[in-house]
């Protein structure tokens, strides 16, 4: 008996050895390329200096976030974009979802591919089409000029309001395919034999939209609010691309301002950090908000 539970447990130790062996080199890059710049961010947010002449101040970086004008004005853009583009968004890719679903609907592959499709092109590349379709002698002023809309050109990236709305416009364009895809796909999991029983009570297509679609929904719902408040709050690209920040600071966003501080302005590494970890902070507190609000009971 002892010969097999000596066996026995070789095996095991072997099987073991051999199952770290696989996920070891996994294990060691996500350590290397994620764990260690995150705690050696987290050292960082608590120095400060120019370039690489750093020198250990405390919490003194982060007092000075909330003095920091800069700093509100971007936290402020940042939030602007959350509140107004994601529910648009998550409302639009859903609607979107329930149409592409129709099984009388024609062509759905052709309509599901156009929609999905900008989600796959590059983020430089559609920013800069942006820039040149919302410019004061772009397409959109031309054809709302010939169409008697405006008097006048709309000045879509040198006005603080008409900018936002350019940003908000731009992500909301490429990135409602993607939240679609999510709801299409939960939504053929839904058994239609659902549906039919609704409508033999003669429950009205509101009626089965929401009290049957939108809570089996309930779970893409969460994921994508989340996915969708880290993305908007770490927006880089469309606002670098086509407004650079501007007018002013009206459309900076908190990655923005981080770049700026590290590459743009005079180097600080240290406060850099310390904007990066607020942002963080408050993808934590939105996230705990969103799963409270959604009565999800490990959130």
């Amino acid at each position: 008996m002892s010969k097999v539970k000596t066996n026995n447990m070789n095996i095991n130790a072997k099987s073991s050895a051999i199952g770290w062996s696989f996920i070891a080199i996994a294990v060691i890059m996500i350590c290397a390329f994620y764990f260690y710049p995150m705690i050696k961010a987290l050292m960082l947010s608590f120095q400060s200096g120019t370039g690489t002449n750093l020198h250990y101040v405390g919490g003194d970086n982060y007092a000075r976030l909330f003095k920091d004008q800069t700093f509100i004005a971007a936290l402020k853009n940042t939030f602007i974009f959350l509140i107004i583009q994601v529910p648009i968004m998550i409302v639009l890719a859903m609607f979107i979802s329930v149409l592409l679903n129709d099984s009388k609907l024609k062509f759905k592959g052709f309509f599901r591919t156009a929609i999905f499709l900008p989600a796959v092109t590059s983020l430089v590349a559609y920013s800069v089409i942006f820039k040149y379709l919302f410019g004061t002698d772009g397409l959109i002023n031309a054809v709302l000029t010939k169409m008697h809309l405006v008097d006048a050109p709309i000045q879509w990236i040198t006005d603080p309001f008409w900018a936002k709305i350019t940003i908000i416009i731009a992500i909301t364009w490429r990135w409602t395919g993607y939240n679609m895809i999510f709801y299409l796909s939960a939504l053929q999991n839904i058994d239609n034999s659902i549906y039919e029983a609704a409508r033999i009570d003669g429950a009205s297509a509101f009626r089965q939209f929401s009290q049957i679609t939108i809570p089996l929904l309930k779970p893409i719902i969460l994921f994508t609010s989340i996915t969708s408040t880290i993305g908007t709050l770490q927006l880089f690209d469309e606002v670098m691309n086509i407004t650079k920040g501007g007018p002013g600071n009206s459309t900076t966003t908190l990655s923005q301002y981080i770049y700026n501080l590290s590459f743009k302005y005079t180097p600080d590494f240290g406060y850099a950090a310390t904007v990066s970890y607020g942002v963080v902070i408050l993808i934590v507190i939105f996230s705990i908000l969103q799963f409270k609000l959604a009565g999800d009971k490990n959130g």
